[in-house]
Order: structure tokens, then C-alpha cells, then sequence
């Protein structure tokens, strides 16, 4: 049985020392949309910390590692270089200009809150981790396939949106095609299936269904809070938002009620 204090409080422990550096890389740069770029490698972080911890390695931490690389390294990048010269992101910029007590509610409510929520989603990275490892089963290779159907969406999605935004003639419109025909948000879709698949990896041990909380976790965020609802109230304004938003499922594509 996984002991869940000590691997919390370690772990928490990691995630704070990892999120106050970028909260002062933030502060130099008066840019808080770097805590974006530093999601996906925070995670990365955690499976490397966890797994060197353990004190042993076997093919499923080292299968559940390196999916968490794939995913962190790509989606750092993607976000790094759509950012690139564009200077702080608009939610930041808002959160710049009407907080009082910027630099202290910028620590706790982006770098700590983020880091508490970085410590709940990786909940089956380090579960993982720190457990005695057995064959593989059946869990697992369901794992994979959703996790590969996920990072494939995700990729797909924000190279599709990339793509159209390059092209000057789309200037103003909303994309509408491919991916994004048949889910408003088809990168947060394929992002939560991403971490439905890591945790499946989980379930092969005892308490494993505690892993389950990552998924649930970043799927109530990106469909409720953070994701959706902010990016929709940004694009309300658009003269075909009506339209596509009738026709077009929110987040799970064709489900129009998800």
C-alpha cells in the first residue's frame, strides 16, 4: 500500500520549490504566461523525481514515465512557441491590470493554486511509481490505447488550429473544420483522455481506483472552469459563434450535452 502522507508532502514539496522558481522567472519577466510553458514539464519533473525515489524500476513506471515525457515535452513546446513574441496571454494580462496585491495573488492563486492542482492530476504518476510493480495486464493496455487516442486528438487539434491561424485569409474567422467540426475544444477533450489513460495504469494495484482523481480533476477544470467556459466567453462576442455552437458539441465530440 502506497504510504500517501510522506509521498504527498514529498512530493508537494517538489511541486512547490518547482512553481515558486517560475513564479520569480515570472516576476523578471512580467509575464505570467510562462506558468503555461511550465505545466506540462512540472510533470515531467514529478515521474522522474518519483521514479529515481523508488529505488526500482520496472516496465510499467517505465512505460507510464515516458508516456508523461511525451505528452509534457509536447505540449511545453506547443504552447512555447504559439507564445513566442506574443507577450503575456490575455487571462494574465486582465488578472495584471485589476488585482490588487498583484504579487501576492499571483503566487497563490496561478503558481500555487497550479501547483496544488499539478499535485492532484499527477496523483497516478507517482501512485505508480512508488508501488510494487507486477505483470502487465489488461488495465494496462487499455491505458494505452486511451491515452494514445487522447495525445493523438490533442496533437491533431492544435496543429489543425496552428495551421489555420497561419493563413491570412482566416484572419478573425473561427475554425470550424477538421477536429474542430465536431468539438468546440477538441485539444481539452484529447487532453483529458490523456490522463484517463495514465491512470488506468493504476487500477492494476490495490487502491488504484484512488488514481482516478487525475482525470476526474483535469475534466471538471477544462470542461467547467478554466478551459471551456473562459475561452467561450472570450469568443461570445463573435458574429458565427451562435451558429457554431448549436450545431457543435462542447467538448466530447458529437455529445452536444458534454
Amino acid at each position: 500500500m502506497v504510504d500517501f502522507q510522506n509521498i504527498l508532502l514529498e512530493v508537494g514539496l517538489v511541486i512547490f520549490l518547482y512553481m515558486t522558481s517560475i513564479f520569480i522567472r515570472a516576476l523578471i519577466r512580467k509575464d505570467n504566461s510562462i506558468v503555461d510553458v511550465a505545466w506540462g514539464a512540472g510533470f515531467i519533473i514529478v515521474a522522474v523525481y518519483t521514479i529515481i525515489q523508488s529505488g526500482e524500476v520496472d516496465l510499467r513506471k517505465m512505460i507510464v514515465s515516458l508516456l508523461v515525457l511525451l505528452w509534457g515535452l509536447r505540449l511545453s513546446f506547443h504552447i512555447m512557441v504559439r507564445n513566442s513574441g506574443k507577450g503575456e496571454d490575455f487571462r494574465y494580462k486582465a488578472w495584471r491590470n485589476s488585482w490588487k496585491y498583484f504579487i501576492i495573488r499571483s503566487f497563490f492563486q496561478i503558481f500555487m493554486l497550479q501547483g496544488l492542482l499539478m499535485l492532484i492530476i499527477s496523483t497516478p504518476i507517482w501512485f505508480i511509481n512508488f508501488s510494487t510493480g507486477g505483470p502487465l495486464g489488461p488495465w494496462d493496455s487499455i491505458g494505452l490505447l486511451v491515452f494514445g487516442a487522447g495525445f493523438m486528438i490533442e496533437v491533431i487539434a492544435d496543429y489543425q488550429l496552428v495551421e489555420f491561424k497561419k493563413n491570412p485569409g482566416n484572419k478573425g474567422k473561427l475554425v470550424t473544420t477538421g477536429l474542430w467540426s465536431i468539438s468546440r475544444h477538441p485539444n481539452y477533450f484529447g487532453e483529458s483522455l490523456v490522463w484517463w489513460g495514465i491512470s488506468f495504469y493504476a487500477l492494476s494495484f490495490p487502491y488504484g481506483w484512488l488514481a482516478l482523481i487525475s482525470p476526474v480533476t483535469i475534466t471538471l477544470l477544462l470542461r467547467f472552469v478554466s478551459g471551456v467556459p473562459m475561452l467561450e466567453k472570450k469568443q461570445s462576442n463573435h458574429p458565427d459563434w451562435a451558429e457554431y455552437k448549436a450545431k457543435t458539441a462542447a467538448f466530447v465530440p458529437f455529445i452536444k450535452f458534454l
